[in-house]
């Protein structure tokens, strides 16, 4: 398992479908994976430190961890499947919950717990960055300085 941080969330083009950018801690590669307009809200919220008036979905369960004392220790991205991730949420009990990506990231990051990545996981679907396309990962950087949340929801029709 490779320690990853949450790069951020965006909106991939043309279709408008919304992304979380993992990035290794030791190392060059990204990982992204498509997500949820909802997942990529509460990712964004989270990463924005933006409380809402009510706990949503993520906030209550990061609530009900804490008042169980069952704290949430690690989340690891274990395996891709035809292009679907697949997560394992490690509570402080030792029980592992299976979960989606997006989800364990969302508590993650309202937890501040540790994301790991499964090595197979990196070697099958991370994107390898060299040191001189860095320029291009920090104008991407950039724009999740000012995105947000808001730019994930759908038009109203």
């Amino acid at each position: 398992m490779r320690e990853v941080d949450v790069m951020g969330v965006r909106v991939e083009m043309p279709s408008n479908q919304p992304i979380v950018l993992l990035r290794e801690v030791t190392g060059e590669r990204y990982l992204p994976i498509w997500i949820g307009a909802v997942e990529a809200t509460a990712i964004a919220f989270a990463q924005q430190g933006v409380t809402p008036p009510r706990p949503l979905t993520h906030d209550l369960l990061k609530d009900v961890l804490e008042a169980t004392d069952n704290g949430l220790e690690e989340v690891r991205i274990t395996e891709v499947k035809d292009g679907v991730f697949f997560a394992t949420l490690v509570l402080a009990s030792g029980a592992e919950v299976s979960a989606r990506p997006s989800d364990s990231i969302a508590l993650a990051l309202r937890t501040g717990s540790r994301i790991v990545c499964a090595e197979e996981v990196l070697d099958e679907a991370g994107l390898a960055v060299p040191a001189e396309q860095e320029d291009e990962v920090e104008r991407f950087r950039e724009f999740l300085d000012h995105v947000s949340p808001e730019d994930f929801e759908s038009p109203s029709e």
